[in-house]
């Protein structure tokens, strides 16, 4: 032991004298955890507080390599939403429960309204509890429009599982914005 030491040492001073640090001991190698496709979102709820004059006109979904997207077309911008994992969906106005296809529902609310200031719809699907066919999505089963009341918009949205989702707002140059939610396809 006391030789090793006297070495250690020796080889220090030796490497001191050459103006050499003695290199530090190498730290362990610990694996990265690698997320799926670098997805590094939650399945906790996601919220905004406003009220803005921004109306819905369209609805859109699209499939990615790792997750599925609805895109809620808005004329004006999105000043407020919530978007969550909820036990059972319901209309806006009636409370009437809408079941959904999937092993989990996710509730988008908007605080916009599906019609105009003159009571105009500006949003009004053919089939409410099928506004999107996402039959051969990886993650969405099913897009239905719960409704429109007192300003505020709700789309059910069912999904395969309780996954991992994110929502951002992009703004259009005329004016108009976007609310996209995507959900991936696994954890």
């Amino acid at each position: 032991m006391k030789t090793r030491i006297a070495a250690s040492l020796a080889g220090a001073l030796l490497l001191a004298g050459l103006g050499i640090a003695p290199a530090a001991p190498a730290a362990p190698h610990i694996p990265a955890t690698v997320s799926y496709c670098g997805i590094v979102w939650g399945s906790m709820a996601d919220s905004v507080a406003g009220q803005g004059t921004a109306t819905i006109s369209n609805v859109r979904t699209g499939r990615h390599d790792c997750f599925d997207r609805m895109v809620i077309d808005l004329n004006g911008k999105v000043k407020g939403y919530d978007v969550r994992y909820v036990s059972a969906v319901y209309t806006e106005g009636q409370g009437k429960h809408v079941p959904l296809t999937g092993a989990a529902d996710l509730r988008i609310t908007l605080k916009a309204p599906a019609y105009t200031s003159s009571g105009t719809p500006t949003y009004y699907p053919s089939n409410r509890l099928n506004v999107r066919n996402v039959s051969n999505y990886s993650t969405f089963k099913q897009v239905a429009f719960l409704g429109s009341y007192e300003g505020q918009s709700s789309f059910g949205l069912g999904v395969r599982a309780r996954l991992p989702f994110r929502t951002f707002v992009l703004s259009d140059a005329d004016g108009g914005s976007r609310m996209v939610i995507d959900v991936a396809h696994r954890w």
